[in-house]
């Protein structure tokens, strides 16, 4: 890990999300289906469908890390790939399964060529980690939660000849989301960090159901679940020109500057009562 790639101490939750898409450009790569070839023919090259994760311990400064893709579900147009980052030791740091579909110029989903069809079959392993929420909160979780809502406009710079928001800005934007409630409450969010890291993506689940295009508005809607000393659960909807893009149910935690799970504090929980 270089200083560049990190966030405070630890890797950004959005790194984690970039991290997935790297390796999906290399296993695609491998199964002779790369991007390069579907944008050319002005595809989206597996793109996400449903993406769900579980975050054990966030990387630090001083990490060695790898990101092994792995298939384990394979459909006519679809590949499930499961994700484990992994550091020096072996040790898994976090687990994400994607589901990816290529979508053609009409906007409809294309079938996988034989070739990468059979490459993933002959690597498919049968698995279904563990990842994302665990867990339905009950109704008197959400009964007196706050929710709030968050608009930016998508672009990047010209140069860069993108059409569609990146897959990793997503996250940013609903952290952004979520650190505007907060000081909308009176609270300085950098005031917030110590010993303690709050709110970053601990466990997660989204469904993606339409790209966002640049120079689009996005609209960020936050709906609080539940609140315990562990997690803070937040449903978030984002829609572009008034269609929903991305639904998505999302548990941020605490980490300690180690990258270790830790409890949140109660006046950072304050910041969510109602009352």
């Amino acid at each position: 890990m270089r200083f560049g790639e990190l966030a405070g101490p630890l890797v950004s939750s959005s790194t984690l999300f970039d991290w997935q898409l790297v390796s999906t450009q290399a296993i695609t790569t491998a199964a002779d289906d790369p991007f390069e070839g579907i944008l050319e023919n002005d595809g989206i090259p597996y793109a996400p469908v449903v993406n769900a994760a579980s975050v054990a311990r966030y990387p630090t400064i001083g990490d060695t890390i790898d990101v092994e893709a792995t298939p384990t579900n394979v459909g006519d147009s679809s590949v499930e790939l499961t994700y484990e980052i992994v550091d020096r030791d072996g040790s898994t740091l976090a687990t994400a399964q994607m589901t990816h579909v290529t979508i053609g110029p009409d906007g409809t989903a294309l079938s996988l060529p034989e070739s990468a069809r059979a490459y993933f079959e002959e690597s498919r392993v049968s698995r279904s980690p563990p990842v994302g929420p665990d867990r339905e909160p009950t109704e008197a979780d959400a009964g007196a939660l706050p929710s709030f809502s968050s608009s930016t406009r998508v672009r990047s710079p010209l140069a860069e000849g993108a059409t569609l928001a990146y897959f990793e800005e997503y996250p940013r934007l609903a952290t952004i989301a979520l650190e505007e409630h907060i000081e909308r409450r009176g609270a300085d969010v950098a005031d917030l960090y110590g010993e303690r890291i709050p709110f970053r993506m601990r466990d997660w689940r989204w469904e993606f159901e339409s790209p966002v295009r640049f120079q689009s508005t996005l609209d960020v809607e936050c709906d609080v679940i539940s609140v315990d000393r562990e997690t803070v659960r937040i449903e978030h909807t984002l829609s572009s020109d008034g269609r929903t893009s991305i639904r998505g149910t999302t548990e941020y935690g605490c980490f300690d500057d180690a990258g270790e799970p830790t409890a949140f504090d109660e006046r950072t929980l304050e910041l969510f009562d109602t009352a």
